[in-house]
């Protein structure tokens, strides 16, 4: 069965005509008397009575009417879904984004697409780089954004912003507001993201370059947020390196004050899987970025 002889059988009836129902198909009569041969013949049953030069419905035929009715309505429905998620009148977009992408940078530009497309429902699942990068690459969201960086052949990435991170300490604290070499690094306690972050990842590669390797430090507690992190270090005796972006406000009120040890500038990137179907949406939410 076809959606054509649906709406040729949907004419003819509610007509009981051919000739007017061929009319306003802009058919010819052959044309719908052959449809409706056809889809009385696949079935075995009789849709209408044929008396002389009149036509009208069996029982059959009057009992089907308004299943036909409504399958035409689905259809209809169906393109008019794919029409309007074309047009981005309706429609999801998934993101994955690490805590500190998640937290501070990427907000305001989701606020900036919800206003552009307000009718697109927006999910966004917040963990570390090793998890967004997962869920790219197993389709459970169209892109990611992470600030640790990501090694995988199937994942096409680009910077979209740059972040600094800094080494926080609590007032009081021997190393708040004073410089540190990578030595009097190793001899303070630490408070740091799990491992598989990209923040613990800048603060590894950091340390490496100046031949220290991440488990000389001591570090009290791996905790999986900045949030956490950052509640653990205000109760004092304990260092921790996270995005400027976190701190900003403690570091504004005194609550903590950067250690004197420059880390380097590290990027934002947006990941998206090289093969996997991306929807308009995706697509548009890339564009408006940088």
């Amino acid at each position: 069965m076809t959606l054509e002889q649906l709406r040729i059988f949907i004419a003819v009836a509610e007509r009981e005509h051919l000739t007017q129902a061929a009319e306003a198909l802009n058919l010819t009569p052959s044309a719908v008397s052959s449809a409706i041969r056809v889809l009385e013949e696949r079935y075995g049953i009789a849709l209408f009575h044929r008396t002389g030069r009149r036509i009208e419905l069996t029982e059959t035929g009057a009992a089907f009417l308004p299943e036909a009715k409504a399958t035409l309505a689905r259809a209809a429905g169906a393109d008019l879904f794919l029409t309007e998620i074309g047009g981005l009148k309706r429609g999801m977009l998934t993101l994955a984004a690490s805590q500190t992408v998640a937290g501070s940078w990427l907000p305001p530009r989701l606020m900036r697409f919800k206003a552009d497309y307000p009718a697109i429902d927006i999910r966004l699942g917040a963990s570390n780089t090793e998890q967004v990068a997962d869920a790219v690459l197993e389709g459970q969201a169209e892109l990611g954004f992470v600030e640790g960086i990501v090694d995988h052949p199937a994942l096409a990435q680009r910077i979209v912003a740059h972040d600094r991170v800094v080494i926080v300490a609590p007032s009081g604290h021997p190393l708040a507001g004073r410089p540190a070499d990578a030595a009097m690094l190793t001899t303070a306690r630490w408070v740091l993201r799990e491992p598989g972050s990209g923040t613990r990842s800048a603060l590894t590669a950091m340390l490496a370059d100046h031949g220290v390797r991440e488990d000389a430090l001591d570090v009290a507690l791996s905790l999986p947020s900045n949030e956490a992190v950052r509640s653990a270090v205000l109760s004092g005796g304990a260092l921790t390196a996270v995005s400027f972006a976190v701190v900003e406000d403690d570091i504004a009120a005194g609550r903590l004050m950067p250690v004197g040890f420059a880390l380097p500038e590290r990027a934002f990137r947006l990941l998206r899987h090289k093969e996997r179907y991306r929807s308009k949406a995706a697509r548009a939410f890339e564009v408006m970025l940088p």
